[in-house]
């Protein structure tokens, strides 16, 4: 029996934060929305604080129209799903605090989240949605109306990126940061949290 590729593994239950007041568990799909080992396998197995940053200098990135870039600056959530390596889907999808960075959504997630997973087995492009629809699991197919475009997924390392992170995570959500800063820097610090940075590349 192949086993579900987009929930975390081991039996921990450290969460992610909220959307919409429903606590989003790190690499919980929603129903239907499994990505098998099989999947991983053949497929060749994150708003801003005040003013988003300018790309990187020499990045090369897909040059995205108004409707998004203000969707970037205003939502609190962007919807993200990896992609096999014949460019479909997979079955995994889910909501996400974002910061917008260089041009860039930059997140922080479970390192054995299915983001990190697919990531680490080669399935560096995702397709991303920026919106606000509340968790996946109750937003249907609504938030693929919003605005989005195709990434290309990478890990970042860059401590400066992690604290401006922070500081964007800080001024989007300060109902709730007093609860998360401390959980995210501690992961960040032990590893079973990571950067993840998707780049536009694409419509």
């Amino acid at each position: 029996m192949a086993k579900s590729m987009c929930k975390r593994r081991g039996s921990g239950a450290r969460s992610e934060p909220k959307a919409n007041g429903e606590r989003v568990a790190a690499g919980r799909p929603a129903a239907g929305t499994r990505m098998t080992r099989r999947e991983i396998l053949v497929g060749g197995i994150i708003g801003v604080g005040v003013l988003a940053l300018p790309p990187r200098s020499g990045a090369q990135t897909h040059a995205l129209p108004d409707e998004t870039k203000s969707a970037l600056a205003q939502s609190g959530l962007v919807y993200i799903s990896p992609l096999r390596s014949d460019g479909e889907e997979s079955r995994c999808h889910g909501e996400v605090w974002f910061a917008h960075d260089h041009g860039s959504v930059l997140i922080v997630t479970q390192s054995d989240g299915w983001k990190s997973r697919a990531l680490s087995a080669g399935l560096d492009r995702a397709r991303i949605w920026v919106g606000d629809f509340g968790p996946v699991r109750r937003a249907g197919d609504r938030y693929r109306s919003a605005p989005g475009f195709l990434a290309r997924a990478t890990s970042d390392k860059d401590d400066a990126a992690f604290e401006r992170l922070l500081a964007a995570y800080a001024k989007k959500y300060p109902d709730e940061w007093d609860r998360w800063e401390s959980r995210f820097r501690r992961g960040y610090a032990d590893a079973s949290r990571v950067l993840i940075r998707y780049e536009p590349i694409g419509a």
